[in-house]
């Protein structure tokens, strides 16, 4: 069954334009002139129940509009969209009961009051039955583990125990689908890892459907099983994640903190002079798709391309020559993948006969 319908779905902001000078300026004040910006541009999908959705994009490609538009919190400016069958912009009230959103940077929780307050709140808000309120909350609880914080104002809580209070406190009335814009945003890698375990585990035992839009590649990779990349308000990508891994999501960043200083290792010269000897020098020699990116004195950088070789060999190679206090592996910034993307759609378009 689908849970989301979206056909021909776009969004015009009609912005009014500053005029530079005086005379400029009293004419805009008077005669003021505006000019339309495109947010969404006759976007087309459709999303199936218990599908784990990546919403992917950089910052202004259209992805938290699409968000607002779907909740029922923007109206469009043409196309339509569907939601558990309701109409968002027309039926905003009978689909709040069966939906729920996460924003990133933006919470629900009560400020001053602890979060037990706010889950009561909001149980009277969509009216749950005491006794299923119990029961959902005391799930949540022990499924998010933040019983130790049910108590503690949530001014007082860091940003990951507030992010899992923000969860608990979005799934309180069972909804069918759920909105999360950035949810990890902000967190450290093992927050991050935590609230991607969540997701999952919801929507396995619940089957819950999940639209979720990241800058980080992480939480795509991980979480999700289908991804459209959306830029300047169009879709350029509709995969799935797999797709996206084996032929964007290439390459590994891997960053060391070593015990010993490599600079010093080098008779004094600069890294960078060195060239191709910066891989002799850390015994990397004769490792295909290993590029020192940067060295400086015991911090060492790299890019691994994963097609041409694994990353445990490289580390480990580092590890017989070297003693690794700290090792970090990242992937690259979600706009390197998008840009990647983009590029390659544009030469598929130039190469189609016409």
């Amino acid at each position: 069954m689908q849970v989301v319908e979206v056909n021909g779905l776009g969004k015009a902001f009609r912005l009014r334009q500053r005029e530079a000078g005086l005379k400029g300026s009293v004419q805009s004040l008077f005669h003021p002139s505006y000019r339309t910006r495109e947010a969404v541009r006759d976007i087309n999908f459709s999303l199936e129940r218990g599908e784990m959705l990546a919403f992917i994009g950089p910052n202004g490609a259209g992805k938290s509009t699409t968000i607002k538009m779907l909740t029922g919190i923007l109206f469009p400016t043409s196309g339509e969209a569907r939601v558990l069958g309701l109409v968002p912009w027309r039926e905003r009230r009978a689909l709040s009961y069966r939906i729920a959103s996460v924003f990133g940077q933006k919470s629900q929780l009560w400020f001053h009051l602890p979060p037990r307050d706010t889950f009561r709140l909001l149980a009277r808000i969509y009216d749950l039955d005491d006794a299923i309120f119990q029961r959902r909350l005391a799930l949540l609880v022990e499924a998010f583990e933040i019983g130790e914080f049910l108590t503690t104002p949530a001014r007082k809580l860091s940003l990951g125990e507030r992010m899992r209070c923000e969860l608990a406190a979005a799934l309180l009335h069972g909804p069918e689908v759920l909105f999360l814009d950035e949810p990890t945003i902000g967190l450290d890698v093992i927050a991050k890892q935590r609230m991607r375990d969540l997701i999952g585990r919801l929507n396995q035992e619940e089957g819950t459907t999940v639209f979720l839009t990241s800058h980080d590649a992480g939480d795509v990779e991980q979480v999700c099983r289908r991804a459209i990349v959306i830029n300047h308000g169009q879709i350029i990508l509709d995969a799935p994640v797999a797709k996206l891994k084996r032929e964007y999501l290439r390459s590994k960043t891997v960053d060391l903190l070593l015990e010993e200083n490599v600079e010093a290792a080098s008779g004094g010269q600069p890294l960078e002079k060195l060239n191709g000897r910066k891989a002799a020098l850390l015994g990397l020699e004769g490792f295909e798709g290993v590029q020192v990116l940067k060295v400086n004195g015991h911090g060492v950088k790299l890019e691994v391309d994963t097609r041409q070789q694994p990353i445990e060999p490289v580390v480990s190679a580092l590890m017989r020559r070297y003693r690794v206090l700290d090792l970090n592996i990242s992937d690259p910034p979600m706009e390197e993948i998008i840009a990647a993307i983009y590029q390659t759609k544009q030469v598929e378009m130039e190469e189609m006969p016409l």
